[in-house]
């Protein structure tokens, strides 16, 4: 019997949903518009949400340089995704690129001033050029944004501590 791959189910799952969502939303504007302009956007945004999840699920599976080339493709038009700018700044670093990982990660912040993924590894990424005082500013950053607390003001703490302990 074939086991079947979770990770490809879940994304052909949120695929399916988004396109669903999509073909809804252009039927309820046909009345509308009846160019043929949202049949070519609602592609194009499904294509791109596809290669986010795809360069998301990447970038879980340690794949840095596949996950950077869905990523990329997701944001030909789509500039304001700051969660596709936090992991292209992710996957850069985790490959040794760290002054594009600098630039996607600002990206990211500006986009999203409380985006807690970008303070935590733009945080971690100060660290690896021993600029402590920076990373501390981004572990400020999110203790003002995570009033309960939050994994990733945890995680970068705990690198300071690490960091701050050699």
């Amino acid at each position: 019997m074939k086991s079947i791959n979770v990770k490809n189910l879940i994304i052909g799952f949120q695929a399916f949903i988004l396109l669903t969502s999509i073909c809804s939303l252009k039927n309820s504007c046909e009345a509308d518009d009846s160019s043929d302009d949202s049949s070519s956007s609602s592609e194009t945004l499904v294509k791109q949400e596809i290669n986010f999840l795809n360069g998301r699920q990447a970038t879980n599976d340690g794949n840095y340089r596949l996950a950077i080339e869905y990523l990329l493709k997701a944001d030909e038009k789509d500039l304001i995704n700051a969660d596709a700018y936090n992991l292209l700044g992710y996957s850069h670093r985790k490959l040794g690129v760290n002054d594009k990982a600098f630039d996607y990660y600002k990206i990211a912040l500006k986009l999203d001033p409380r985006h807690r993924g970008a303070h935590e590894y733009i945080g971690e990424l100060y660290l690896k050029k021993n600029e402590l005082e920076k990373a501390k500013e981004h572990l400020k950053h999110l203790d003002s944004i995570c009033f309960f607390g939050c994994e990733e003001y945890d995680d970068l703490k705990e690198t300071i501590e690490n960091y701050e302990a050699k």
